[in-house]
């Protein structure tokens, strides 16, 4: 997503969330974030200028003043691991609200790899144990 964006959905100036980025940049390695060229730049607002074959899909989202940014000033663009440590360094209200569902959805998914982990050892006791009947019916499932 491209710092614009961002600035939208986190309730920020792009001008603050750029400064946030700036002073915490050790947080930001190249995976996490880049900076667009100058070419793919002017190819993101020729698009916006021109739009795409099939406009069905194209995103109304970008204001005149996002196209118009100064030439000098490519956007930066984060990846989801951008976007998720933008969460935490920023201190808008929504940025909040945000790192904190981010955090939840890593203890929900912690508590999923954990059952998942008790559900596999279960069956494989129910399999030392039942051996010969779980091999006896699936080899009488494979031959009909």
């Amino acid at each position: 997503m491209l710092d614009f964006d961002l600035a939208e959905m986190y309730e920020v100036e792009t001008k603050v969330l750029n400064q946030s980025v700036k002073r915490n940049i050790a947080r930001f390695p190249e995976d996490f974030m880049f900076r667009l060229t100058k070419e793919e730049w002017g190819y993101f607002q020729l698009m916006h200028i021109i739009g795409p074959k099939d406009k069905t899909n194209w995103s109304q989202n970008v204001t005149s003043s996002k196209r118009h940014r100064g030439a000098a000033y490519a956007p930066y663009a984060f990846t989801e691991h951008g976007v998720t440590m933008l969460a935490s360094i920023l201190k808008s209200e929504r940025a909040v609200q945000v790192n904190i569902a981010i955090v939840r959805a890593f203890i929900a998914l912690r508590q999923l790899a954990m059952n998942y982990k008790e559900v596999e050892k279960k069956i494989e006791i129910l399999e030392e144990k039942y051996d010969m009947q779980f091999f006896w019916i699936s080899t009488k499932c494979y031959k009909n």
